[in-house]
């Protein structure tokens, strides 16, 4: 490889970790890097395609939410699950585009920096109330191997201490 190339490479690659390392964590920008993993993973995707995505009450699709407790409920996220040849695929994520949820089939989720960071299991963060949870607890409850799949996801996502821009 030529010098000038190796250079150019290296420039980008550094110019790629440094726009992932600046990017706060469980921002706009880190939620898409979260879809794109939502996707990659089959816990996610494929145990949630059986069952979980069809409680959506027709609209063909659920909606997550979530913000760090520390950077306040402005600051909150959000995902776009979707029904896509049996599979939950998230859609979209990023700034909140569904302000209204349904808690019947909808979730938000918050819990500190800290908790969000260490892979919490869900069942026990929520008896303890260190996740907070709205939304179908059950239902919620009847996937606990893809929800401990999704808070892991959550805390291996790179991002940044500051609090996301409001």
């Amino acid at each position: 490889m030529k010098p000038n190339v190796i250079l150019s490479t290296l420039a980008a690659t550094l110019f790629a970790a440094n726009a992932v390392a600046s990017t706060p964590y469980m921002s706009a920008e880190w939620a898409a890097q979260a879809c794109q993993g939502w996707n990659a993973s089959p816990q996610l995707s494929n145990d949630l395609g059986v069952k979980w995505i069809k409680n959506d009450k027709g609209r063909g699709y659920k909606i997550i939410h979530m913000f760090r407790t520390d950077c306040g409920v402005d600051s909150k996220v959000e995902m776009k699950i979707v029904s896509q040849g049996g599979k939950a695929q998230c859609a979209s994520a990023g700034p909140v585009a569904n302000a209204r949820l349904d808690y019947d089939v909808d979730y938000q989720m918050h819990a500190t920096t800290k908790d969000w960071k260490s892979g919490m299991n869900p069942a026990t963060a929520m008896m303890f109330g260190n996740l907070k949870f709205d939304g179908p607890k059950l239902e919620a409850m009847s996937v606990m191997g893809p929800f401990q799949a999704f808070m892991t996801l959550a805390s291996k996502v790179p991002g940044e201490a500051a609090c996301p821009a409001k």
